[in-house]
């Protein structure tokens, strides 16, 4: 898979991580609380206009904690 930038695959992951977390039930607060980091970190991840990086470690933590595969955060919508 390609991105085009850096801006549309943070987009991708965040729209993604934001869509995971609903799915399994959870708000940020609870989401933040089991990884063990701000909320604040946390929104600016989910956030559409934010361009916020974030380690693979984290994201894999993230990918653990909602229990999905860790290449669904780069799957675009609709795909």
């Amino acid at each position: 898979m390609n991105f085009k930038s850096d801006i549309v695959l943070y987009q991708t992951i965040g729209s993604n991580v934001k869509h995971y977390r609903a799915k399994a039930g959870l708000t940020q607060m609870q989401l933040a609380e089991k990884l063990q980091i701000s909320i604040s970190y946390l929104s600016k991840i989910e956030a559409s206009g934010c361009v916020k990086s974030l380690s693979i470690s984290v994201l894999n933590h993230i990918a653990n904690t909602l229990h999905v595969d860790i290449k669904d955060f780069f799957n675009k919508q609709g795909e």
